[in-house]
């Protein structure tokens, strides 16, 4: 049997270079090498693609702070645009028509679109969402408001750019401040936590904008809601399926979820799978994730993060990643594996529909 050739892209520019690669090490330990062949390529934090050794993600463990790539040859070629021949040559690697890429990169620079649409160019099948749906799911606003207008809860929240910031320092700050206190301020688009602050003072919060816009142009600034945190995984294109959700409990000195409490700290927070919630609110979780997925035009997979208040029991969305982590200790594969989907079996699947939203595209007219 012809095996599938899976280039897994990991690293990448963003501020989860690191945790990109304790990710990527886990899809390359789970490939089903009946099926398919790994080829292992690594963006560094400069933007060169290389090609890595398997050594650089078997080592892949413990902190992420103390990872780093290490190429075994040269940079390549960026592909921009498939030959007559169907296929993409580099300078030292060959892209072939019937190729799948496993994107491993969360954030910036990966996970927002920008590889997707490069391999768009490419007609080059890929794991995860399309450009769109990539870029929606990472611009945290633009996704709050797409939800709104579909009539799914999100918690309240105001937007602070740098250039409002820059002009009128004193009137952002007062309509940052109109949410109240305690408030969570994070980049529009960053993930892992990354520059996210707790805001529980008027006199903390301007550091904590700078702080979150060193990380993006655009801050969300949030009201901090006393809630359960809850959590489901999404599988699929057209037909969704969502996972049995988890239910995140924090333990670490941040107070919330946050980059040291996630990969860190070993005791910064426990995952309870599935979430001990009754039957019909885990149903409601169920079918809520499913929503969002298709409001945000998702596609392969996404995490859908919940917050549920512990008085009123509303149900907010809170964000969606699209390309979850998979480290040893992520929630998107625990998820699906409480859910009888074991690890080996989900990277099979999420390739599976990887070429099938190929064939889709291939089926359109690009000519008059």
């Amino acid at each position: 049997m012809n095996k599938t050739r899976v280039i897994i892209l990991f690293g990448g520019r963003s501020a989860e270079h690191e945790v990109s690669l304790l990710s990527a090490r886990n899809v390359f330990v789970a490939l089903d090498r009946d099926r398919f062949e790994p080829v292992l390529i690594g963006i560094d934090k400069q933007g060169r693609w290389r090609p890595e050794a398997e050594q650089t993600l078997l080592g892949a463990t413990g902190d992420p702070r103390t990872l780093s790539l290490k190429a075994v040859g040269g940079a390549l070629e960026v592909p921009v645009y498939p030959d007559s021949g169907g296929a993409m040559t580099t300078a030292r690697t060959l892209l072939r028509h019937d190729d799948v890429v496993f994107p491993v990169l969360h954030g910036t620079y990966g996970e927002d679109g920008t590889v997707q649409g490069l391999l768009e160019l490419a007609d080059i099948a890929y794991v995860g969402p399309g450009t769109l749906g990539s870029a929606i799911g990472m611009d945290k606003d633009v996704a709050k408001r797409l939800l709104v207008q579909a009539g799914i809860s999100v918690v309240p929240w105001r937007l602070v750019t740098t250039r409002a910031f820059e002009r009128d320092r004193s009137r952002t700050l007062a309509l940052a401040s109109e949410l109240g206190f305690p408030v969570f301020v994070k980049p529009a688009n960053a993930g892992s936590s990354v520059g996210v602050s707790k805001v529980k003072s008027a006199a903390e919060l301007e550091p904590a904008l700078r702080a979150a816009l060193a990380f993006d142009s655009k801050v969300l600034v949030e009201a901090a809601v006393n809630a359960r945190e809850i959590e489901c995984a999404v599988l699929g294109n057209d037909e969704p399926q969502a996972s049995m959700p988890a239910e995140i409990i924090v333990h670490h000195k941040d107070g919330f979820y946050s980059y040291d409490a996630k990969y860190v700290d070993a005791d910064g927070a426990d995952a309870k799978i599935p979430a001990d919630i009754p039957s019909e609110l885990t149903e409601r979780v169920r079918s809520l994730a499913k929503d969002t997925f298709r409001c945000l035009e998702l596609a392969g997979m996404a995490r859908v993060d919940f917050f549920l208040d512990r008085q009123s029991g509303t149900l907010y969305v809170n964000e969606v990643n699209t390309i979850p982590g998979f480290t040893a200790i992520s929630m998107y594969p625990k998820m699906w594996e409480a859910s009888g989907v074991s690890q080996k079996e989900l990277i099979a699947r999420l390739i599976e529909l990887a070429i099938e939203r190929r064939a889709d595209r291939r089926k359109l007219k690009t000519q008059i």
